[in-house]
């Protein structure tokens, strides 16, 4: 049977307040029945809409109970969608989000469950090239290393001439394009030292010496549009492990109300747990089984959280971070409505850059290193006990 695009509402059709427990649990019901592969969820798959749901909703979820319930009644894409049939479009592609999020960490995804997630994402009237493509592969029985996640997400219009908020001196010929011999964005990165203890600029400049990054600009350094990430390790306190990584991208992935944003956590996910896809951004290599790791999926869901909570839409690797470089950290905080970490995140390890766990055994070396060409003392407070 034809699956028939459930219409958007229109004027004061729309349901604009948060979910209640009802709506949830009907959301989680949904993305169990979507991702679901015939043997079931794997433990990972329920982790993560264990942990998802009652993060974004405020709302727990039993999900044994919600599978057992969907294998004995199975709900097919069209009930599902009629029953989101008063939320607009950012919320329905929210939702097939989450749905391609929990069958992406299936190595590989499950076809028949692509094929489900294709027919959801059809019924909800949600068309997203990423879910679309990645169905194709899974389907096809393809891997998804072939997938190019920027030319079908987040990237898809990048304009290497229109830059400005990077301060490269040349045009860019790739949004992941290293930039390793300007003067001019090496300087203006090495200004940051310049600034008062306590400013976002500043915790950036010891965020880098600490690690023995190398700032645009430089020869060894990391792309300049990589580079911004960096930024939302100080302002969000995330470390800069690989699971910390993990927490990062979920967080620039769902402040952005930009759908193809999503493509920059599938991207990491697809990295740094299936490793389905080898290398991404210009400078990470897949490394297999970091959200496998305990605590991971309820980190993550935090994450995703908080970008949620941030003030309106913010495109965190397109900002300007010169411009905020010298406001305090807890100023810059406020201005984006960016929430705490949860207490439960702290609980499943999530840390900071300069707490213990927040910087890897190599970044420390690394930094020591560094310390030692410059002829000065190697600091990293309080993050050096791994």
């Amino acid at each position: 049977m034809a699956i028939m695009g459930v219409p958007l509402p229109t004027g004061s059709d729309v349901l604009l307040t948060p979910p209640d427990e009802a709506e949830a649990r009907w959301c989680a019901t949904g993305i169990v029945a979507a991702a679901r592969c015939p043997s079931g969820l794997t433990e990972l798959q329920r982790l993560l809409i264990a942990a998802i749901v009652p993060a974004l909703t405020g709302f727990e979820i039993d999900v044994a109970a919600v599978e057992a319930e969907v294998v004995a009644r199975p709900l097919g894409a069209q009930t599902f969608a009629e029953g989101l049939a008063r939320r607009n479009s950012a919320f329905r592609g929210r939702i097939v989000q989450i749905m391609v999020l929990v069958q992406l960490v299936t190595d590989p995804p499950d076809p028949v469950a692509a094929h489900s997630v294709a027919e959801f994402a059809a019924a909800l009237s949600v068309h997203d090239d990423l879910e679309r493509l990645i169905g194709e592969y899974a389907i096809g029985g393809r891997q998804l290393a072939g997938i190019d996640f920027d030319r079908n997400g987040y990237l898809r219009d990048f304009d290497g001439s229109r830059t400005s908020n990077l301060h490269v001196s040349t045009a860019l010929t790739g949004a992941w394009e290293p930039v390793t011999d300007d003067p001019a964005l090496a300087g203006r990165w090495a200004s940051l030292a310049d600034l008062p203890e306590g400013t976002l600029g500043r915790g950036v400049h010891e965020f880098y010496r600490a690690r023995g990054f190398v700032a645009p600009g430089n020869p060894g350094s990391a792309p300049p549009l990589l580079a911004q990430h960096d930024w939302v390790h100080v302002l969000a306190d995330y470390g800069t492990k690989v699971e910390s990584e993990i927490e990062v991208f979920a967080l620039i992935a769902r402040a952005n109300d930009d759908l193809r944003a999503f493509s920059l956590l599938a991207m990491v996910v697809s990295l740094f747990e299936t490793g389905s896809v080898a290398s991404g951004a210009g400078l990470f290599e897949a490394d297999r089984g970091h959200l496998s790791q305990p605590g991971m999926t309820v980190r993550l869901a935090d994450a995703l959280r908080r970008g949620a909570l941030c003030t309106g839409s913010t495109d965190f690797l397109g900002l300007d971070w010169f411009e905020l470089a010298d406001r305090p950290v807890s100023v810059v905080r406020a201005e984006f409505g960016m929430p705490p970490k949860h207490e439960r995140a702290i609980a499943a390890g999530s840390v900071g850059p300069w707490e213990a766990g927040g910087i890897s055994p190599f970044q420390i070396n690394a930094g020591r290193q560094l310390a030692a060409a410059e002829g000065r003392e190697y600091r990293a407070p309080g993050a050096l006990s791994v």
